[in-house]
């Protein structure tokens, strides 16, 4: 009786949280930015990203979509590096390197700062992602579950840039999908992950605690930066301290 009441809990919680982005016409969503980037016009500092907002519509009540946004030293604009599922429409490839807004609300969504990185040495992680990003093996195929998809490929971005210590959501479907290997670094590049095409697998690692994948659904706990993860809900627990000494945040707690 517990179980059912504690898995009532999390959908209904899911539910509410999730409505303000599900009620929306994704054709009118705002995608204005949200103040979370600093202004490249004033800031010099070379700076590594990394963002998570709820999926468009109905499915971002499972879970979310995350991206790239670097700028070099000097630069004065922002680059994006996504997977839009989309774009396979019109093309062959669902990779996208553009210029829009880093901390653009994703079609209505509000995004949470997952990980950063600024001024020595970030330089050289930028043309990192870069090289990882070209590299991602899946430019031209799709899937919403269990991946590849826009998580699938933050976390391949994320392996090789372990320095960044990207530990994404539980609600980052895809994560944890790594094509027809079975042992490999964990989504963060630090640790070790084990996984059957994405639909169950175990991960621990120093970043991301131990997590229990679950045809697609994270289950999880980490004693290094003390916080439950749940599906549907996300992280529950203090707010994450990142690597750079700043904290993980939305633009609500960010004001």
């Amino acid at each position: 009786m517990l179980g059912y009441a504690v898995f009532i809990g999390v959908v209904a919680v899911a539910l509410v949280t999730v409505g303000c982005v599900t009620g929306q016409d994704w054709r009118n969503a705002s995608r204005e930015p949200v103040g979370l980037a600093p202004d490249p016009a004033s800031t010099t500092e070379a700076i590594v990203q990394v963002y998570a907002a709820r999926a468009v519509s109905w499915r971002g009540l499972f879970g979310v979509h995350t991206w790239f946004a670097v700028k070099s030293t000097g630069a004065k604009a922002y680059t994006v590096y996504e997977i839009v599922g989309w774009r396979l429409r019109w093309g062959n490839t669902a990779l996208v390197v553009g210029d829009r807004a880093p901390d653009a609300r994703w079609f209505g969504a509000v995004p949470e700062l997952v990980a950063e990185k600024r001024g020595a040495g970030v330089d050289d992680i930028i043309a990192r992602i870069d090289k990882a990003a070209r590299n991602y093996p899946w430019t031209g195929e799709y899937a919403i579950w269990p991946g590849p998809n826009s998580n699938t490929f933050t976390a391949w971005v994320a392996r090789a840039v372990p320095e960044l210590e990207v530990d994404l959501p539980p609600t980052a479907i895809g994560k944890d999908y790594v094509g027809s290997r079975f042992v490999g670094s964990a989504p963060s590049g630090k640790g070790i992950q084990f996984s059957l095409f994405g639909l169950a697998g175990l991960t621990a690692s120093s970043v991301e605690g131990l997590e229990l994948n679950l045809l697609g659904l994270t289950f999880g706990i980490n004693p290094f930066d003390p916080a439950l993860k749940l599906p549907l809900i996300g992280r529950v627990g203090a707010t994450r301290a990142l690597p750079s000494g700043k904290i993980g945040k939305s633009a609500a707690s960010a004001k």
